[in-house]
This record gives structure tokens, C-alpha cells and sequence, in this order.
């Protein structure tokens, strides 16, 4: 639990300009998670495919999360309101 709480105290101390990168690399995992399924491959393949980038869109959006914090998030979310309404 020591080692947990290590990580999450150092991916804490990061940027909000590094949050926004690694929230950015979930969407892109997002989309190759998916967007994978249009190719011709064995379906096992697809499954496995979409099992790593799913799994690494989850661990990059967890991450964001924490690095982001909540003033992160709120902060990205008036970005978004304020870019939406211009």
C-alpha cells in the first residue's frame, strides 16, 4: 500500500499541462480501441487488440484523473463550456 500511495503523491506533483497529454493519449487508446474492429483480422485478434487499448485507455484516463485533480477537471470543463458557446 506504501508503494500505491508513493505513486500517487508523485502523479499528483504534475502538471496540469501533463494531465491534459495523458487525457488526450486516453482519448486516442479510446479510439484505436475501437476503430481497430474495422480491420480485416481474426476476431481473436480483434478481441485482444481491443482488450490492450481498452485497458491502456482506462489506465490513461484513471491517471489524467489523478494528475488533473479536481480543479483540473473543473478546470477543463469550463474550457469546454466557454469554447462551445463562442
Amino acid at each position: 500500500m506504501q508503494i500505491i500511495s508513493k505513486g500517487i503523491q508523485y502523479l499528483r506533483t504534475l502538471s496540469f499541462r501533463t494531465g491534459v497529454i495523458i487525457a488526450a493519449l486516453c482519448a486516442l487508446c479510446y479510439g484505436l480501441s475501437f476503430a481497430q474492429m474495422l480491420l480485416p483480422l481474426p476476431a481473436v485478434t480483434k478481441g485482444v487488440l481491443w482488450f490492450v487499448f481498452f485497458g491502456l485507455a482506462k489506465t490513461c484516463q484513471y491517471t489524467a484523473i489523478l494528475i488533473l485533480g479536481k480543479a483540473g477537471v473543473e478546470r477543463l470543463r469550463k474550457f469546454f463550456k466557454s469554447s462551445k458557446s463562442s
